[in-house]
């Protein structure tokens, strides 16, 4: 078994959009105004824009934006660090070493936290 995809709900589809192809550097497969996919190894992330901006709504029948916890994996953490730096994204923590594993965490343009961490079989 493995992870199909992910959904991230989001509150501006065109700005997130642009942060994970733009920023993160994610290979976007399509996008449209309601739902976007960006095509990773093994899985799809998914853009959907949600109907609840508000991520402090807390109602299970409704998708508020910021609700999901992605986590990437990258060839070089150090690069990826300098490049959301350079582009003035949030970083929650630092890369550092975290369960035998180089981890940093980042915010997406809703708040929502990305986890990255180097990819083993790249080091």
């Amino acid at each position: 078994m493995r992870v199909s995809y992910a959904i991230v709900f989001v509150s501006d589809m065109q700005r997130s959009v642009a942060f994970y192809r733009d920023v993160c550097g994610l290979p976007l497969k399509f996008d449209s105004p309601q739902w976007s996919e960006f095509a990773t190894a093994g899985a799809t992330l998914a853009l959907h824009l949600s109907e609840v901006p508000n991520p402090g709504d807390d109602d299970p029948e409704r998708h508020p934006a910021g609700r999901c916890r992605p986590g990437l994996a990258v060839p070089d953490l150090d690069v990826f660090h300098a490049r959301m730096v350079e582009q003035n994204v949030i970083c929650t923590q630092q890369p550092n070493d975290l369960f035998d594993a180089r981890i940093a965490q980042y915010l997406d343009p809703d708040g929502l936290a990305i986890s990255v961490s180097e990819d083993r079989a790249a080091t």
